[in-house]
């Protein structure tokens, strides 16, 4: 019986909005929009650009209380993939590199129309380390999901987990 109590407890807490299992802050905001981020990194992965964008948007949509928008949100999204860099790391005898590293670097426009003090224009950059054996084309696709993930994560903290 306590167990329940606490149960029902914890659930009046988190639907009354006072408390976020992810940390989230969304003050007054009730929409998002998020707009396509255009691919202008000197290599151009063809794919890169509608993953980024369905992960961005699927966080938002399946972790927040938000509704979203096609334009005009009380939270918006605008920016652009600025690199795609693989470049060879861990050098070892004989000049050889034993992995490579892949780079996805983000500029993102946060603006927050309910709190603008909130509003920022940032970069956001993560990597995965790759063997040097292997070929790009073999790993892209999961190195580009483990990327975007954590881009997507640092995105969604720096807008509206206030930590």
């Amino acid at each position: 019986m306590k167990n329940f109590i606490f149960y029902i407890i914890l659930l009046f807490v988190a639907a009354c909005g006072i408390y976020s299992f992810t940390g989230a802050d969304y003050g007054n905001a009730k929409t998002v929009s998020i707009k396509y981020f255009d691919n202008v990194a000197p290599v151009v992965n063809p794919n890169l650009s509608q993953m980024f964008y369905d992960k961005l948007v699927d966080k938002f949509v399946s972790q927040s209380p938000l509704t979203l928008v096609p334009k005009d949100g009380d939270l918006q999204f605008q920016g652009q993939i600025t690199g795609y860099d693989v470049k060879p790391v861990n050098i070892q005898a004989g000049e050889t590199a034993a992995n490579n590293r892949l780079t996805i670097t983000v500029k993102v426009k946060f603006t927050n129309k309910t709190k603008p003090q909130d509003n920022f224009t940032k970069t956001f950059s993560w990597y995965a380390d790759y063997p040097a054996n292997k070929n790009l084309a073999e790993v892209e696709n999961e190195l580009i999901d483990q990327i975007t993930d954590k881009i997507v994560d640092d995105i969604f903290n720096a807008a509206v987990v206030n930590w």
